[in-house]
């Protein structure tokens, strides 16, 4: 392992100790109960998802047949469906945002509380090879990443896992078996649409690894420089201010300027990367539609298929692949998670360093938890 990894893993570790606390305790029970409501309600908007995916099948075969009755019945039957897939995703809105603010409550107040006690964030400054924690931007906007993001990413990972249980029955069922020949035999294949789904998900998930791997890093040197900026704009306030030495006028400007042209060379590094990226999760979003009904249209022009089944299979493909490639649409925010969650363990393994040789108490883990906030 080496010295990046291991670095990487204690800030990792040292993050989900402190963080962690926010799912424990008696006052708990209000998160996981939220929590519960949540799963509930991605559960809903599935079933609602489910049944306009046979709407949209139930239509089309309607307009083929050209039946003004169940065209009359299906238009009537889609507004409850949209008004409850509207509500829904106001709730889910709602009841994310809420998780979200009372978690970076707890674990903000709870860094600041450890940075504050026993002078930590006098001896922090004062320590060299600190100089560049600046711990200011780590309570601010790394601390709400850190714990925005996994809300985010638990929520999607269910939704996701179970489209992909729902949507391959269906794709498995209208899609049926296909026969082709292949060298001179006649060969058939039993649930071609999921097989194809596979490996067409597959490919676009290793694509947007390997294009998308240097991400990571790219958000964290972008963040750092951020930061730097910041600190330097704090610098000259406090010039101002008469809290700080008042150096020469050309210095003041080059600590400045320097911080924002390092800023902007990172956001030009950022820039190309998210551009390669882009390339990869864009052509899947204009391509899997399309490859979904080249697949069902020979089905379809030999009669195995109605137009309705050909678009209820065409979409389930969608909704399946989009499900798969859960990683290819967030690769981005994962990359920028990762970044914020090291930056605050950094900053708590800097202020657990503080501790070696004193009498101070033990790191913010140890800290009793405040109550929850109400909902």
């Amino acid at each position: 392992m080496t010295e990046e990894s291991a670095d990487s893993h204690q800030e990792w570790s040292r993050f989900w100790e402190s963080a962690s606390g926010f799912w424990r305790g008696l006052a708990a029970w209000r998160v996981w109960l939220l929590g519960s409501a949540m799963i509930g309600i991605v559960i809903l908007q599935l079933y609602v998802q489910f049944r306009l995916n046979y709407w949209n099948r139930d239509f089309f075969d309607a307009l083929e047949g050209r039946d003004p009755f169940r065209l009359r019945a299906q238009a009537l039957l889609l507004v409850p469906l949209c008004g409850a897939s509207v509500a829904l995703a106001v709730t889910s809105v709602w009841g994310r945002m809420t998780m979200q603010r009372m978690w970076r409550r707890w674990l903000t107040s709870h860094v600041i509380d450890y940075w504050i006690d026993n002078e930590r964030y006098f001896r922090l400054a004062q320590v060299q090879g600190e100089v560049e924690m600046i711990p200011e931007y780590r309570l601010a906007e790394d601390v709400r990443i850190a714990t925005d993001a996994p809300i985010d990413f638990a929520l999607g990972l269910v939704s996701s896992l179970l489209t992909a249980i729902i949507f391959i029955q269906i794709l498995w069922n209208v899609g049926g078996g296909f026969a082709f020949s292949l060298l001179g035999y006649e060969t058939w294949l039993p649930g071609y649409l999921v097989i194809s789904v596979v490996i067409y998900s597959g490919m676009v998930t290793v694509a947007m690894i390997l294009v998308g791997s240097p991400l990571t890093r790219v958000v964290q040197i972008k963040n750092q420089a951020e930061a730097e900026l910041i600190t330097a704009a704090h610098l000259v306030r406090d010039v101002g201010e008469g809290t700080a030495p008042k150096p020469r006028e050309t210095e003041i400007k080059r600590g400045v300027y320097e911080a924002l042209c390092d800023v902007i060379e990172q956001w030009r590094r950022l820039c190309w990367q998210l551009m390669r990226m882009t390339l990869v999760s864009h052509s899947n979003t204009l391509v899997a539609p399309i490859v979904g009904l080249i697949l069902c249209a020979p089905k379809f022009l030999s009669g195995g298929m109605t137009l309705g089944e050909l678009t209820q299979a065409a979409a389930a493909f969608t909704l399946v692949q989009g499900s798969f490639n859960w990683l290819v649409d967030n690769f981005d925010r994962v990359a920028g998670w990762v970044s914020s969650l090291e930056r605050v363990g950094g900053l708590l393994l800097s202020l657990d360093r503080l501790n070696h040789g004193s009498s101070l108490p033990a790191p913010a883990t140890t800290i009793p938890a405040e109550p929850v906030t109400p909902i």
